[in-house]
């Protein structure tokens, strides 16, 4: 039994899909199961509720750890890496994030080192998933575009190895399947690297229509997230990410992902086409 957690997200969703069709037997945990339409066996689940952890870890030889973005990260990691122990789980595959650990003025790492460190630490066999920034982000575009609105950029020509999620699930099923990837830690990007101008300059190639983009200065950028109702101790966060792409911080790419599946990481404008029904 695989136990997915964060099965109703982007990566937790396809990650379901793809065992269910290599006939893995999965079990998805969710805080909305009644909301939930999964090929798996769905159950509730919190992670600050240690007996939900409890039920849903029962049976279960292999768990894809994943959560969503947050502070939080680190104690959820913490109570299930707990739970795991408990229960003799053998596998844990978790989704991190792209630097962890590297530059200690990045929130994001420092959600994810502390559950690093204690899955590294534990009995279990494990596999980190390190992926960049994803192809899906663009999605929050979908309606500007649709407005003709133009895009707004506060990384400046920043570029990043944007990833497809299809393949950081297609990694994690790999993972989560065969004995192949335990002790490893991935950094999984895309082929090629993309500042936010090239990503609206393929999205106008596949849409065959003009967007406009315009850069918004993080200064400005901070203030509308916290009239927005962000605090300003998070905006601040957020723009330090913001700032570290557009400085080059997060201009890396890697084989990670032609190394764990035998083919090329998919473009972006893959991406783009496959679904460009959301931009239309």
């Amino acid at each position: 039994m695989i136990l997915v957690t964060g099965a109703t997200g982007t990566i937790g969703t396809e990650v379901v899909r793809l065992l269910a069709e290599r006939g893995e037997r999965v079990r998805a945990m969710t805080r909305n199961p009644a909301g939930a339409s999964l090929p798996a066996q769905v159950v509730w689940g919190d992670f600050d509720d240690r007996d939900s952890l409890d039920s849903a870890l029962a049976g279960v030889d292999a768990l894809f750890l994943l959560d969503a973005p947050g502070a939080w990260i680190e104690r959820h990691d913490l109570a299930m890496l707990d739970a795991v122990r408990s229960h003799g789980v053998r596998k844990v595959v978790k989704l991190s994030a792209i630097g962890t650990g590297e530059n200690p003025a990045l929130r994001v790492g420092g959600w994810h080192l502390p559950g690093e460190r204690a899955l590294r630490a534990g009995p279990a066999a494990w596999t980190i998933l390190r992926p960049s920034s994803f192809a899906t982000n663009t999605l929050h575009w979908a309606s500007a575009v649709r407005a003709g609105q133009p895009i707004s950029n506060l990384t400046g020509n920043g570029a990043q190895g944007v990833i497809d999620p299809r393949d950081i699930a297609e990694v994690a099923v790999a993972a989560l399947t065969t004995p192949d990837h335990a002790g490893r830690t991935y950094t999984l990007t895309g082929p090629e690297l993309l500042s936010t101008p090239d990503q609206v300059d393929i999205l106008r190639k596949v849409l065959g229509r003009q967007i406009g983009i315009v850069d918004v200065p993080l200064d400005v950028a901070k203030r509308q997230m916290i009239a927005a109702g962000r605090t300003p101790e998070f905006a601040e966060g957020a723009m330090h990410g913001q700032r570290h792409i557009a400085e080059g911080g997060n201009a890396r790419l890697t084989d990670d992902v032609h190394t764990v599946l035998g083919h090329a990481a998919r473009t972006y404008a893959r991406w783009a086409h496959d679904h460009r029904a959301a931009f239309d």
